[in-house]
């Protein structure tokens, strides 16, 4: 019986390691189409939340079709300066991990609340945005 219990959780464990290696971009920005952005540009980053945020989100799921129509900014700011702050810097790793040091230099962390969601896992969104030289804000990649 033991062995049936030592056999499951390894299962288990091996299932969510699985889940949590899917989690990557589906390609990197291109270095050389970035734009170097600061701080300065947050307010810019926030107005072009009213595209990206549709477009990435869309506006719900089954049963909850607006919950991704409302959102409050939760955090807005250059990768580079998220560090100090250890909830926002493992997203810095991670955009260094997927994309490299200088690909994640150049883009942002943006952390949402969307209030109509009904559950903390549906009302937490991070995505990583970068700005392109000729089209704009885009994100590259979508965490939750």
């Amino acid at each position: 019986m033991k062995m049936v219990y030592i056999a499951i959780i390894t299962i288990i464990m091996l299932s969510f390691g699985s889940i949590q290696g899917y989690a990557q971009p589906k390609e990197c920005p291109v270095l050389s189409e970035l734009e170097q952005t600061s701080i300065e540009d947050k307010q810019e980053v926030i107005d072009a939340l009213n595209t990206l945020i549709p477009k990435t989100y869309g506006t719900g799921i089954d049963d909850f079709s607006d919950i991704y129509t409302e959102w409050n900014v939760v955090t807005a700011k250059p990768f580079p300066k998220t560090v100090g702050n250890k909830e926002e810097e493992d997203y810095f790793g991670m955009a260094k991990n997927f994309c490299g040091k200088e690909i994640a230099e150049k883009s942002w962390l943006v952390r949402l609340d969307f209030p109509k969601a009904p559950g903390a896992n549906l009302a937490q969104g991070q995505i990583f945005l970068a700005k392109s030289k000729e089209k704009g804000w885009f994100v590259w990649f979508q965490y939750h």
